[in-house]
């Protein structure tokens, strides 16, 4: 249903993520992989979604001065929130071990924000996923840590792996959002693009 996208806009995707490559793959989208590398550091006072958003918008910032006429760049961020605390990708298995280990038997929200950017114009929107974990032994997160090695996963996890078929009891929203963009929230901006223009 997107394929029209491509005769009139052109689709600039600037993430490294294979996952989401693989959704807009999925959507049916033409679109472009551009990479630039951005310090993905937030003001200590943003909380929630915020940080999200701001790092979706951050990453774009560095594309602005480049961006012409019927391009749509699109960039995300996403966060795991839990007990009021952003948990971003861990540095070493210690580090991961120690998220999921804080996780273990308790719910946590995955936030994912989506940012549209043309030459004159800029949306973000973001979609909220509650994930609720099984207990977990620590021989089970040794194993899923050191076999999966999620170091580029924030909240140091995959839903889409093992800790997802064994460990999540249930979730309530979105699961493309928590693997890692949320399609439907893509579909319906780009669906809606000339407003952005």
């Amino acid at each position: 249903m997107l394929e029209t996208l491509s005769s009139t806009y052109h689709i600039i995707l600037a993430s490294g993520s294979p996952r989401r490559q693989q959704f807009f793959k999925d959507l049916g989208l033409d679109f472009e992989i551009r990479l630039k590398s951005v310090d993905e550091v937030y003001p200590e006072h943003l909380q929630h979604h915020e940080i999200s958003d701001y790092l979706a918008q951050l990453k774009a910032s560095v594309f602005k001065d480049e961006l012409k006429e019927h391009e749509v760049l699109v960039t995300s961020d996403t966060v795991v929130w839990h007990e009021g605390v952003s948990l971003a990708k861990p540095q070493d298995a210690q580090e991961a071990f120690d998220m999921i280990k804080v996780m273990s038997g308790k719910c946590h929200e995955v936030i994912t924000s989506v940012c549209f950017t043309t030459a004159t114009s800029q949306k973000t929107v973001h979609e909220i996923t509650k994930v609720y974990f099984e207990n977990m032994t620590d021989d089970e997160i040794w194993y899923y840590v050191n076999n999966f090695k999620p170091f580029d996963k924030a909240g140091a996890y995959g839903i889409q792996e093992w800790i997802g078929y064994t460990k999540v009891a249930r979730i309530e929203g979105s699961y493309a959002n928590v693997v890692g963009l949320p399609t439907h929230l893509v579909y319906k901006v780009l669906s809606e693009i000339e407003t952005l223009f």
